[in-house]
C-alpha cells in the first residue's frame, strides 16, 4: 500500500466552466471533423497523402452535404485533432474518436491537439517571409497570456503592442534584422515551408519612419492573422476591436501556464478495473508499487485472458497505454512468450515486443535497444513523444528527444518524417510548442507543416 503525497491539483480560475461544459463546447467546435472522420473511417481508400484526394473530396461532400471547403477544413482538423489517422492508403479512426461520445478528456486533449496546431489550420497570408511567420507563432503566447489574465475583451491595440514587443524582443535575442521589406520583398518565399534566402538589406530609407510603419503593418497582419487563426478553432472570439478568450481557450491557457497533467486514477480498487483503467490508475506510480500492482490485477484473472487483455489494449491507438500494457507483460513473464511472439509482425506493437522479447532472453534492458533497427527506434520514438504529449509534462516532451538515436535534431526530423508514424504531425506541433528554444522550434514547426501538407 502506498503512502506517498501528491500535491493537489490547481484549482482552474473562478468562472471556468465545468469539464463536462467544455467538453460539449470542444465537441461543437469538431463537430464537422467528427463526421468526416466516421465518413473517412468507413470509406474505401480516401486517400494516402495528407490532402483528401479529389474523389474522395466530392464523395464526402456529397454524403455529409458539405461544401468542398467544409470538408477540406474538416478533413484536415480531424487529423489534426487525432481523431483520424492514415495508414497507407487506409483512414483508420483513432482512439478518440471510438472514445469520443464517452470521454470527455479524450474530447479535450484532441481539442487542445487542434489549439496547439492553430496555425497549421489558418494559412499565413501569401508572400510573408517564414521567419517572420515563425516570430509570430512564438510571440502569441504572451498574447494569450494577456487575454487570459485580462479575464475579458483586451483592445487589439494593446494586443499588437505586446506582440510587437515580444518580436522585437526575440529578434534582438538573435541579433536580426528586423523583417522591413515585409510583403513586397518576399513574395518568392517557397510554399513547402523551408526558410527562404536571405533578403539583400534594405537601402537607408529617406524618411525615419518608413521601416518603422512597414515593420508595424507586418505586426498587424500577422497579430489579425493570428487572432483569426485562434478564433478558427474556437479559442478567441473577434468583436469590434478586441478580442476575448473563450471558455475553452481561457481553460487551456491556464492548463498550459499551470502545466497540468491528467490525473491519473488512484491506483486503489485496481484489482477490479478492466487492463486499460488499471494501467492508467497505475500511470504515476513509479516502478515498483506499479509492479505491485499489476501482480495484484493478473493474481485475479486467469494467465490467458489477462495477456489477451493487456494486448488488445496494446493494440489500440494510446501510445502511453501500449508502453504500459508491455510493462504488466514483464511482470507476466513466460506465460506470455507465445503470445509477444505472435505480435512481433504487428506494425505498432514490433518494437514493443522486440524488446520484450530480447529482454526475456536475457538481454541487458539497457542493450536491448539495439536490436531495434533506425527505423523501429524511431517508430518507437515517435510514438512514446506522443504518449508523452497526451499525457505527460511539457518538460518530458522536451528531455524526451535526447532519447533519440539520430544524435542531432535535423537528423531525427528526417527520421521522424519518413517512418510514417500516423501521430508525426502532433507530436512535433507539441515539442514545438513545448521547446524553449526557438531556431530549434521553427524547425521541428517546420518538419510539422511539411508533414501536414505531404510535402518532403
Amino acid at each position: 500500500m502506498s503512502t506517498r503525497r501528491t500535491r493537489p491539483a490547481p484549482r482552474p480560475p473562478e468562472g471556468t466552466p465545468p469539464r463536462t461544459e467544455l467538453a460539449r463546447q470542444a465537441r461543437g467546435v469538431l463537430a464537422d471533423a467528427v463526421r468526416i472522420a466516421h465518413w473517412a473511417a468507413g470509406a474505401p481508400a480516401p486517400g494516402s497523402s495528407a490532402p483528401l484526394a479529389a474523389q474522395a473530396l466530392e464523395r464526402a461532400a456529397t454524403a455529409l452535404e458539405l461544401s468542398p471547403a467544409q470538408v477540406r477544413a474538416g478533413w484536415d482538423r480531424a487529423r489534426l485533432a487525432g481523431l483520424i489517422e492514415l495508414h497507407g492508403d487506409t483512414a483508420r479512426p483513432g482512439w478518440r474518436l471510438r472514445a469520443w461520445d464517452r470521454d470527455d478528456s479524450a474530447v479535450l486533449r484532441g481539442w487542445v491537439a487542434l489549439f496547439d496546431a492553430w496555425s497549421l489550420v489558418h494559412a499565413a497570408p501569401e508572400g510573408i517571409e517564414t521567419g517572420a511567420v515563425a516570430e509570430a507563432v512564438e510571440a502569441v503566447p504572451q498574447v494569450l497570456s494577456l487575454l487570459q489574465l485580462s479575464a475579458g475583451p483586451v483592445p487589439v491595440p494593446a494586443l499588437l503592442d505586446l506582440l510587437a514587443q515580444r518580436i522585437a524582443e526575440l529578434q534582438e535575442e538573435r541579433c536580426e534584422v528586423p523583417y522591413g521589406n515585409g510583403r513586397a520583398a518576399l513574395e518568392s518565399a517557397p510554399a513547402d515551408g523551408r526558410p527562404a534566402a536571405p533578403a539583400p538589406a534594405p537601402a537607408p530609407a529617406p524618411s525615419g519612419n518608413r521601416t518603422t510603419d512597414r515593420n508595424a503593418d507586418l505586426d498587424a497582419l500577422l497579430l489579425d492573422w493570428a487572432l483569426e487563426g485562434l478564433a478558427a478553432v474556437g479559442a478567441l472570439t473577434l468583436g469590434n476591436g478586441h478580442a476575448t478568450l473563450t471558455p475553452l481557450g481561457n481553460w487551456a491557457v491556464w492548463v498550459k501556464l499551470e502545466q497540468i497533467c491528467v490525473a491519473a486514477q488512484s491506483p486503489a480498487g485496481n484489482i477490479e478495473q478492466s487492463a486499460a483503467d488499471m494501467l492508467l490508475g497505475c500511470a504515476r506510480l513509479t516502478p515498483g508499487p506499479a509492479r505491485d500492482e499489476y501482480r495484484a490485477w493478473l493474481a485475479a484473472r486467469t494467465v490467458g485472458s489477462a495477456v489477451a487483455e493487456l494486448l488488445a489494449v496494446a493494440r489500440g491507438q494510446d501510445a502511453l497505454l501500449r508502453g504500459l500494457a508491455f510493462e504488466a507483460l514483464r511482470v507476466v513473464g513466460a506465460p506470455a512468450e507465445p503470445e509477444v511472439r505472435a505480435v512481433v509482425d504487428h506494425p505498432s506493437l514490433r518494437p514493443y515486443a522486440l524488446l520484450w522479447l530480447a529482454e526475456y532472453e536475457g538481454v541487458d534492458p539497457d542493450d536491448a535497444q539495439e536490436i531495434l533497427s533506425r527505423e523501429e527506434a524511431t517508430w518507437l520514438w515517435v510514438d512514446t513523444a506522443a504518449a508523452v504529449a497526451d499525457h505527460g509534462e511539457t518538460g518530458l516532451l522536451v528531455r524526451h528527444l535526447d532519447s533519440a538515436v539520430q544524435g542531432t535534431v535535423p537528423a531525427l526530423l528526417d527520421e521522424v518524417r519518413a517512418v510514417g508514424h500516423p501521430r508525426t504531425v502532433q507530436v512535433l506541433v507539441a515539442l514545438a510548442a513545448a521547446h524553449p528554444d526557438p531556431a530549434l522550434a521553427k524547425a521541428v514547426r517546420r518538419a510539422a507543416f511539411q508533414v501536414h501538407t505531404g510535402g518532403a
